[in-house]
């Protein structure tokens, strides 16, 4: 058999592997919770239910994807090893401690505490929309329990697929940077905004060995997180920074290229706008912002129950107006151009370009503070 052939052979039953441990943690564990904690009835989430018409096209879109998934590494456009690149050390270490974080969790949803944090836990000069227990989970994104926790926690979420959207956004990064052939491979410059525990930064590094990679979160404890992950693998280590999105501490046009991942579903309208427009000040001008996110009510109306069960489910306090908020637009209005889109499993993409010839409209060039 063609080592290839056993290659995608092992993807295949590592992927389906995890999709079988993800259904079956979430049934077990919902189960089992609703015994332990049952709450009254009218806190407790009321999900509508899924059709098999619709598992099944969830089912076609998550086959779909680890085929792309595959189909990538193949042609090149990163290497395969990605495609095995599990935190299995993560995994044993911290697969307990989801199951005895969940009484906590469930008991906050029952009491409907949605900005539950501990006393030692500093949520001072944070924005407001940021404070949030989301996903319900322990001191949100503010502590290092949670940031140990997190990956694990999507991944179980989306039955092992979080790495595979994460890594949709390789292609068309590495296409838009084909407008700076010109330029040597370590000096090209690639800010990842939201980076949170680095999983996309790992991903990106997998692809450009000799970039010079950057990240900005706005919690400390998901960049210790991130510098130890990323600390793992060879190469230059990324620059960290605490920052927030709406106000990116970088020069303008200092990068190629900007990607932010599984962010802006959790940002007020305003909030989102104030990140696209600073993507647009620090991508140099021919750069590419590359956005992954929930897809949207536009691109994937037949899973519509599927998007209004998620803040049901879930603390996403602006997940619902981000289904229909026009993206596209909110773009265009930054100043990008070329705008494209693709949807992948339960993720969209919208790739943007900075056109070469940029008009400095003062309203949209924001201050920056350089770091080199």
């Amino acid at each position: 058999m063609p080592e290839d052939t056993l290659t995608k052979l092992a993807y295949q039953t590592v992927q389906q592997g995890k999709s079988y441990f993800g259904l079956v943690h979430k049934a077990v564990s919902t189960q089992l919770l609703n015994m332990a904690a049952p709450g009254p009835a009218e806190t407790k989430p009321k999900p509508q239910p899924l059709s098999m018409e619709l598992i099944q096209t969830i089912q076609k879109r998550m086959n779909a994807i680890l085929e792309t998934d595959w189909q990538d590494a193949e042609k090149g456009v990163y290497p395969a090893s990605l495609l095995f690149d599990n935190a299995w050390d993560d995994f044993f270490r911290y697969y307990p401690a989801v199951w005895l974080d969940m009484p906590e969790m469930w008991q906050r949803v029952n009491e409907k505490r949605y900005q539950d944090f501990a006393p030692g836990v500093e949520t001072q000069g944070l924005p407001s929309y940021y404070v949030q227990n989301f996903h319900h989970q322990t001191n949100g994104y503010l502590s290092d329990e949670s940031a140990n926790l997190y990956d694990l926690q999507v991944e179980l979420l989306f039955n092992g697929t979080a790495d595979p959207m994460r890594r949709r956004v390789l292609a068309p990064l590495k296409e838009g940077l084909k407008a700076f052939s010109n330029v040597p491979p370590n000096q090209i410059k690639v800010l990842d905004v939201a980076c949170g525990t680095g999983r996309t930064l790992r991903n990106i590094r997998g692809m450009l060995p000799k970039a010079s990679l950057y990240g900005v979160d706005l919690s400390a404890a998901y960049l210790r997180k991130a510098n130890q992950l990323l600390s793992q693998i060879p190469g230059t280590l990324p620059q960290l920074v605490q920052g927030n999105g709406e106000e990116l501490p970088f020069l303008d046009n200092y990068f190629h290229a900007v990607t932010s991942v599984f962010l802006f579903h959790e940002l007020p309208a305003q909030a989102r706008q104030n990140v696209i427009n600073e993507a647009f000040r620090v991508v140099k001008p021919g750069g590419t912002f590359v956005i992954c996110d929930s897809i949207q009510m536009s691109d994937s109306p037949e899973l519509s129950i599927a998007m209004e069960n998620f803040p049901e489910i879930f603390h996403e306090p602006y997940y619902r107006h981000y289904t229909t908020d026009n993206l596209v637009k909110r773009l265009t209005d930054a100043g990008f151009e070329g705008i494209s889109e693709q949807v992948h499993f339960m993720s969209k993409y919208l790739i943007a370009k900075k056109p070469i010839a940029v008009s400095q409209e003062p309203e949209k060039v924001a201050a920056g503070r350089a770091i080199d």
